[in-house]
């Protein structure tokens, strides 16, 4: 289904913009998604929870999409940190 379907019939869109570095067009069509009730959901690599591989980090930033569509990846959600560092 193309995205300008979804927004017209009101179904769940979501966007993993990857690009890197986005430009101002980038921007400007994700602003404009957004406003029209788009997700916007980069994969982001993270490092705050100690990832012990990158097969980990991609995997979580996976696991947030599929949140998105209420589906459950490895249930992964980080809960902040112990201890002040």
């Amino acid at each position: 289904m193309q995205n300008d379907v979804c927004l017209k019939e009101r179904r769940k869109l979501v966007l993993a913009a990857r690009e890197s570095p986005l430009s101002t067009v980038h921007l400007r069509n994700l602003y404009e998604a957004s406003r029209l009730g788009a997700v916007i959901v980069p994969p982001m690599l993270t490092c705050y929870d100690h990832p012990a591989s990158l097969a980990d980090c991609t995997r979580r930033a996976a696991d947030r999409i599929l949140a998105q569509f209420g589906l459950e990846g490895d249930s992964y959600e980080w809960e902040g940190m112990d201890e002040p560092v």
